[in-house]
Formats: structure tokens, sequence, C-alpha cells
């Protein structure tokens, strides 16, 4: 549900989610993000030239070794990311208000008992 509103927002979901890596962890090198989002350096390194192609992401030379380059995400890319948890959140949000008062309840009950069980 919440990958269909993704794409409302434009940019994939591959895409995003590489982007709220960079955006939470700040910058870090193609093969740290490759690790982060378990995919292949290869792949990453697609997913990171169409951020870098949409001005969500930059690539700059590290400073402590020049030879390594760090992917970084943008000013811009922050602000989609924020638009695209927004939509998230509010898709959500409207969904749980059309549950009946008795499957709320339930909801929160279940909640609960998940917080529980992962103390």
């Amino acid at each position: 549900m919440v990958r269909r509103d993704d794409r409302g927002g434009g940019i994939s979901p591959p895409r995003l989610s590489a982007l709220s890596v960079l955006a939470f962890g700040g910058a870090m090198s193609l093969a740290e993000l490759a690790a982060a989002e378990e995919v292949t350096a290869p792949t990453m390194s697609r997913i990171v030239e169409g951020l870098v192609g949409e001005g969500l992401a930059t690539r700059e030379p590290d400073p402590a070794n020049r030879r390594k380059v760090l992917v970084a995400a943008t000013e811009e890319g922050r602000l989609r990311l924020e638009r695209a948890r927004e939509r998230r959140v509010r898709e959500l949000r409207d969904r749980l208000r059309r549950l009946a008062d008795s499957e709320q309840r339930a909801l929160a009950r279940g909640i609960e008992v998940l917080e529980r069980a992962l103390r």
C-alpha cells in the first residue's frame, strides 16, 4: 500500500529506501550503502546514479581518502523523503480512522501485546 503511494511522489521504492539510509545515516560509500540496502554494488550504483541525476544525492570525494567517493542526500532529497513520509502517515491515518471503534480497540490491544513481546 505505501509503496503505491511512494510512486505517487515520483521516486521509486528502491531509490526512496536508499535515500532514507543516506538522509538518516549520513554520507557513506557506495559499498556501505549497498550493504545497508542488501543489494549488490552494481545495483546500488544504478540506484545512486538515478538519485544523483534527480538532484536527490551527491557524490563527493572522501576528504580522508581521495580515492573513495561518498554518497550523501541533498537538501532536495531530504525534502522529497519528508514529503513521502507525510504521504505514508496520512494514508495510514486515514485507513485507521475508517476502522470501527471495536477494530481500533482490538488493534491498540494487539500493539500492547507486541510491545510486551519485544521487551
